[in-house]
C-alpha cells in the first residue's frame, strides 16, 4: 500500500511537484531496489503462512539480505535529486549482488518476478576465489560433493571412523533437506602446535530422497555419488541420499592436508587477491528516516533469528510481515520529498503506519527500538493512545463460550527432526541433544482458515535416536509413552521417528 498523501517516486510529477522515476521505467535501480524489499517480503510471508508449509531457511536467507543492505536503501531513497537516487540505487545493487552466485542468481529471479531486469544493471559474476586466512594459509572452500572430491577427502581423512556429531533433516515448504557433520581424524601429518581439536566436516544437503539414521549406529562414512544425486553411509545400515550436497572441511589444519598443498600452489598470495567491495555510501540520514531504517534493520534481524532451529517458533515473522509489508515503495515515496522537514514527516508517519500494523504483537517491540533510535521516548504515545481506546470500544461485552478440547493428542506433521551428539567443541563440552518441529492443527473452535501453528518439543541426553523418511510423511499421532525402565519414548508413523530419553520432553508452548 503506498501513503497518498506523499509523492510516489514512481510517477512523474506535475509542475511544481516532485521529480521521481519516470513511469514505466523498469530498468530503474530504484525500482528494482525498492521491488527486491517487498519481494522479500512477500516471500517470508509465504514462508511462514502455515507451518505446514514453514521455510525455514528460506525465511532466514531472505532476511538475511537486509543485514548490510537496509541502510544503502534509505541512503538511496533519500538522495537529494533523481539522478542521486538511482546512483546510490545501483551501488547498492552492485554491492548486494557482490556477495556471490546466489546472492545474484536471487536477485535476478525475485526481480524478474516483481517485473524488472536486472541483467543490463549489474556487473558479470566474479569467478570464485579460495581465500587465505591473515596468516597467509589457504581456507578450506565449500565443494560440490563430487567423485573426485569425495576421494580426495577419503585421503585427507579417516572416514572409516568418521563420528556423527550432528544431524539434521528438516521439511523446507515441500522438500527435504538437512545438514550432516562429521568429526573426522586426520590422515596428514600436523605441525607439534597444531589446534588439537577434531576436524569437521559440515554436509548440506538439497533435496533428500531417503533417511535412515540410528544413533547406536552412527561411525564410520563413506560419500559416494549415484545415479540420480549424492549418497552417504552412515555406519553398517544408515544412510543419507540427496539430488545434491556441498561441503567444507572446519578443520584449522587443511592448508597442510594434500588438498591443502594443491590448493596453495593454485591460489593467489593475499595481498594480490582483490579487496572487498566498500559499502555503497549511506548519505546523512535525517532523525526520524534513520529510526525508520533502524526499525526495518532490527525487525530483518529478528525474523533471521528462525535460523536458530530451538527458537524458530518463537518469532513473531508473520506479524512483522503485517507491519512492513509494502516498505519498499513507502521508503522510497517517502524518501522523495526534497525539503528535509517534509520528508521527515513522512517517515514519521510510515512509522506510525507500521506500528499500528503491527497492533498488540509488536507494541513493545516497537516502543524499545524507538527509544533507543530515534531518542523521543513518546515518540508513539499519542497512537499507544488510540489504539488503548480502540482495543477498549471493540472488547467483547459478554465471555466468549467456552470450547471443549479433543481428548487426547492431535494429529501432528514433523517438520524437523535433529540430534546432536556428546561432544567437546573449542574447550566447550555440549550435552546430546534431541529437537523436533511439529506442524500442530488449530484450536478446536476456530474457523476452518486457522493456520496451523508450530511447536518444538526438546530432548536432553537421549538414549537413542532413530529416523527414517517415512517420518515426514502425512500426519501422526505423536505419543509419549514410558516404559517398565522410565524411559521415555517419542514415537511417529509406527518408529519412523523414534526417540529415547531418560528424561523429561520440554515441550514449547509458544
Amino acid at each position: 500500500m503506498v501513503n497518498l498523501d506523499v509523492p510516489s517516486p514512481w510517477r512523474r510529477a506535475g509542475k511544481g511537484g516532485l521529480r521521481g522515476a519516470p513511469p514505466g521505467r523498469r530498468g530503474s535501480s530504484i525500482a528494482a531496489l525498492g521491488a527486491l524489499l517487498d519481494r522479500s517480503l512477500v516471500q517470508i510471508a509465504d514462508a511462514s503462512s502455515d507451518a505446514r508449509r514453514f521455510d525455514r531457511e528460506t525465511i532466514s536467507v531472505v532476511a538475511d539480505v537486509w543485514d548490510n543492505n537496509t541502510f544503502p536503501l534509505f541512503g538511496a531513497a533519500t538522495a537529494g535529486t533523481r539522478s542521486g537516487r538511482e546512483r546510490r540505487a545501483l551501488a547498492a545493487l552492485e554491492w548486494m549482488a557482490s556477495l556471490g552466485e546466489e546472492r545474484r542468481a536471487w536477485m535476478l529471479e525475485q526481480a524478474s518476478a516483481a517485473g524488472h531486469s536486472l541483467d543490463e544493471l549489474l556487473a558479470p559474476v566474479k569467478p570464485y576465489v579460495p581465500g587465505r586466512d591473515y596468516l597467509g594459509r589457504v581456507m578450506a572452500p565449500v565443494m560440490a560433493v563430487t567423485p573426485q572430491n569425495a576421494e580426495s577427502l577419503a585421503a585427507d581423512y579417516d572416514l572409516s571412523s568418521a563420528e556423527v556429531r550432528h544431524l539434521r533433516v528438516e521439511r523446507a515448504g515441500g522438500r527435504l533437506v538437512g545438514y550432516l557433520e562429521l568429526a573426522v581424524a586426520r590422515c596428514y601429518p600436523v605441525d607439534d602446535g597444531a589446534s588439537p581439536e577434531a576436524a569437521t566436516l559440515g554436509i548440506r544437503l538439497r533435496d533428500i530422497t531417503a533417511v535412515r539414521f540410528d544413533s547406536h549406529d552412527a561411525r564410520g562414512a563413506t560419500l559416494r555419488t549415484e545415479a540420480g544425486g549424492v549418497s552417504i553411509g552412515i555406519g553398517a545400515r544408515g544412510t543419507l541420499r540427496a539430488v545434491t550436497a556441498d561441503l567444507r572441511p572446519d578443520d584449522r589444519c587443511w592448508y597442510l592436508s594434500a588438498a591443502g598443498h594443491r590448493a596453495d600452489a593454485t591460489t593467489p598470495p593475499r595481498d594480490s587477491q582483490p579487496a572487498w567491495p566498500d559499502s555503497p555510501r549511506e548519505g546523512r540520514l535525517g532523525a526520524n528516516a534513520m529510526a525508520a531504517a533502524t526499525l526495518l534493520h532490527r525487525a530483518m534481524l529478528h525474523i533471521r533469528m528462525v535460523r536458530s532451529a530451538g527458537g524458530a517458533q518463537r518469532v513473531p515473522v508473520h506479524d512483522f510481515h503485517r507491519a512492513f509489508a509494502g516498505a519498499g515503495e513507502a521508503i522510497f515515496t517517502a524518501g522523495a520529498h526534497r525539503l528535509p522537514y517534509r520528508r521527515e514527516a513522512a517517515f514519521r508517519r510510515l512509522i506510525e503506519r507500521w506500528a499500528r500494523r503491527g497492533g498488540p504483537a509488536l507494541a513493545d517491540w516497537f516502543t524499545s527500538v524507538l527509544q533507543q533510535t530515534a531518542q523521543q521516548p513518546d515518540f508513539l504515545a499519542d497512537l499507544r493512545d488510540q489504539d488503548r481506546a480502540r482495543s477498549a470500544a471493540d472488547a467483547p461485552q459478554q465471555p466468549a463460550p467456552e470450547t471443549t478440547a479433543i481428548p487426547g493428542p492431535p494429529e501432528a506433521e514433523l517438520r524437523l527432526a535433529t540430534y546432536a551428539a556428546a561432544h567437546t567443541r573449542y574447550g566447550i563440552p555440549h550435552d546430546a541433544s534431541a529437537l523436533v518441529h511439529l506442524a500442530m492443527p488449530p484450536a478446536p473452535g476456530t474457523t476452518e482458515d486457522t493456520p496451523w501453528r508450530l511447536r518444538a518439543v526438546k530432548g536432553t541426553n537421549p538414549a537413542h535416536f532413530r529416523l527414517r523418511t517415512e517420518a515426514f510423511q502425512n500426519t501422526s499421532r505423536p505419543p509419549v509413552t514410558v516404559d517398565d525402565n522410565a524411559a521415555r519414548h517419542f514415537v511417529l508413523h509406527d518408529g519412523a521417528l523414534d526417540i529415547t530419553s531418560g528424561e523429561d520432553w520440554n515441550h514449547d508452548p509458544s
